[in-house]
């Protein structure tokens, strides 16, 4: 009720209106998005079974759905697939889980983690040819992810993170930088798996950063859950869980970019539209897309496809550039209050004047720069005024 948001936090709030999710059993309603996000610090559930779980890749993946308030606020979509039976029976036996990502350095779309789990007894039934995905052929990977979805064996999850959580998390005043978001975006995928009930063994991670620093983090973090952590370079091509970690997030991520629908339509579809070949800043398409869709439709510089953090974003819309961002400069009236209730004071107030050699600054010129400046001209053109009273409410 009322009563009980006027107790909570504005973070919170927004959790408790948009996140809240409804229960799901194996004959529920249609797919409800927002089981994907992460609700008072809980992981989202596992799915109930595979036909749940791929009618909530669909979504994600072939709809292009990004579940709000995650594309203005707080974390992206995380899907743990329904827990294979030989796990959900067999609890004291710990599996062995690989975790890997794709697209980290993309300008355009988002990156994707992933994890892949199973118990170790049902090796003889993973599909034999994994390997690094980006060293499959397109084909062998598509048809990896298809096992993958229909195994009654794999569990897996997949973490999004599209380009606006990032743009958002390195625009802050103090960055949030990538191998953090990448760190934490693999805790998020362990702390699901363990939430869900299952235990795990051991676990493969392809680093992000240094390999030691990493696994030195993660046994911190995961300190009493007996998990054995083995933290490498090219991890994908050489652990089996590792590389369908990799499959899942690989795949994920193209299908996320070939199914990509726009967020700003109908009032506005970039030009080009989805002509924007791989999204590496190093890809003639993405370059040609970047450059006619800079600041098309402003003061908003791009959609929300772009990471606005990337270097090309940010030199295309910088001040001086052929298609700069809209600038903004803030000048404070002197007779506005500050936060105290006080007038602002002028930066002159703190000066003394002083005659050098007979060259000292005229007071008439002092009294000049204390008149006040006319106020900015979206003021009047909006025919905005400065509010100093406000009338109770009835």
């Amino acid at each position: 009720g009322d009563s009980l948001l006027n107790k909570m936090t504005p973070k919170q709030t927004i959790e408790t209106i948009f996140c809240r999710r409804p229960s799901r059993g194996t004959n529920s309603l249609p797919f409800e998005p927002s089981t994907l996000l992460p609700f008072n610090n809980e992981s989202p559930a596992p799915q109930p079974n595979r036909a749940a779980t791929n009618e909530a890749l669909d979504a994600l993946l072939q709809k292009s759905l990004r579940p709000a308030p995650c594309d203005v606020y707080g974390s992206g979509p995380l899907i743990l697939s329904d827990i294979p039976a030989g796990i959900r029976n067999n609890k004291e036996k710990g599996v062995v889980l690989g975790i890997d990502e794709a697209g980290r350095g993309p300008t355009l779309g988002p990156m994707t983690y992933a994890a892949a789990f199973w118990n170790p007894d049902s090796s003889d039934s993973i599909p034999p040819g994994f390997n690094d995905s980006k060293q499959l052929s397109p084909e062998k990977r598509a048809s990896l992810f298809k096992k993958i979805r229909s195994s009654t064996t794999i569990g897996f999850v997949l973490r999004v993170l599209h380009a606006s959580e990032i743009s958002r998390a390195m625009l802050r005043r103090v960055p949030y930088n990538m191998n953090a978001m990448s760190h934490d975006a693999a805790m998020e995928m362990i702390w699901a798996v363990l939430d869900a009930g299952v235990k795990i063994d051991t676990c493969y991670i392809d680093t992000v950063g240094i390999a030691d620093h990493y696994k030195t983090k993660l046994e911190r973090v995961f300190e009493g859950k007996g998990i054995t952590f083995i933290v490498e370079k090219k991890a994908d091509a050489k652990y089996a869980p590792c590389s369908a970690a990799s499959v899942v997030a690989k795949e994920s991520r193209d299908t996320i970019i070939d199914n990509w629908k726009w967020t700003e339509m109908p009032n506005y579809e970039p030009k080009n539209s989805n002509d924007f070949g791989s999204g590496y800043p190093s890809d003639p398409k993405c370059k040609a897309w970047l450059e006619s869709n800079t600041n098309v439709d402003v003061p908003f510089g791009f959609p929300d496809f772009v990471r606005f953090s990337w270097g090309p974003a940010k030199n295309a819309l910088k001040e001086g550039s052929a298609k700069s961002g809209l600038v903004v400069r803030w000048e404070a009236d002197e007779d506005e209050e500050d936060e105290s209730g006080g007038k602002q004071s002028s930066l002159d107030s703190f000066v003394v004047v002083k005659n050098v050699e007979g060259k000292g600054r005229k007071r008439d010129n002092l009294e000049e720069l204390r008149r006040k400046k006319a106020r900015m001209g979206i003021f009047n053109d909006l025919g905005l005024s400065k509010v100093t009273k406000f009338a109770a409410a009835t």
